[in-house]
């Protein structure tokens, strides 16, 4: 098991350039021994600054970087305000001058076709570096607890518990609660533990019993986040109000 010791700063904005100056330095590390980097891209409220400091890295060879789409709900399409698509290709996509960029289509006809299409996808990729965050619920992804550990899918169509459609409420990305998707296709948790390196920011006061569970809690379905435990290369970052709950 790894024993995650998170790098803790005082702001959000100084937590986002500190994750986005760490992962960016691990780019340009495998840049150097491979041709192709296949990159991983989280959203949502704890990405805002890392993606942004991430963008203006210019001394790396975004032609060489593969982009893979985390998670999407479903039914939702990419011009929906709340469309990670949307978010991807607003924040990130357009910003850098990616090789490619392989999206979650959420409004497709039929979501387990879209997770066969984007299984097919990665069995022929070695994913290399992630951006991730951890939910008010503690999930990974959109896996909700309890997630599912054992899987080998590599996207699932997952159901969202209402925690973390009040997060979503809330966030702003959605008025009322019954706009918010009940269902979203998400990267596994086994999917998610076999990318080589994985980057993980966690701003907020909300966030921090998750944050707490996930890094010094049991590791257990119930709190899908601290499955990290056992990844052997995961640097996670906070603000001091994430890591307020920790016991250092």
């Amino acid at each position: 098991m790894n024993s995650i010791s998170p790098v803790i700063l005082p702001t959000v904005e100084e937590m986002g350039k500190a994750a986005a100056d760490y992962g960016a330095s691990l780019l340009r590390e495998i840049l150097l021994t491979k041709e192709r980097v296949n990159l991983v891209v989280a959203t949502g409220a704890s990405q805002f600054t890392v993606l942004s400091n991430l963008i203006s890295q210019t001394d790396i060879d975004w032609s060489r970087v593969h982009g893979f789409h985390l998670d999407e709900y479903v039914g939702v399409s990419d011009n929906h305000p709340a469309s990670f698509c949307r978010y991807l290709r607003e924040r990130f996509v357009e910003k850098v001058p990616l090789a490619s960029f392989e999206y979650i289509q959420g409004d497709c006809l039929n979501p387990d076709d879209e997770c066969t299409r984007l299984a097919d996808l990665l069995e022929r990729s070695t994913l290399d570096l992630a951006f991730v965050g951890i939910g008010e619920n503690g999930h990974l992804a959109f896996n909700d607890p309890p997630a599912d550990f054992e899987s080998d899918n590599s996207y699932m169509v997952v159901e969202l518990d209402e925690v973390c459609r009040l997060q979503q409420m809330g966030e702003g990305w959605f008025e009322i609660l019954e706009e918010v998707p009940r269902q979203a296709i998400s990267m596994s948790i086994r999917q998610i533990m076999k990318i080589e390196n994985i980057v993980c920011s966690v701003p907020d006061l909300r966030k921090a019993q998750a944050v707490e569970l996930a890094l010094e809690g049991p590791v257990t379905p119930d709190l899908p986040a601290s499955i990290l435990q056992h990844h052997q290369k995961v640097k996670v970052f906070l603000d001091k109000k994430a890591a307020s709950g920790l016991s250092f």
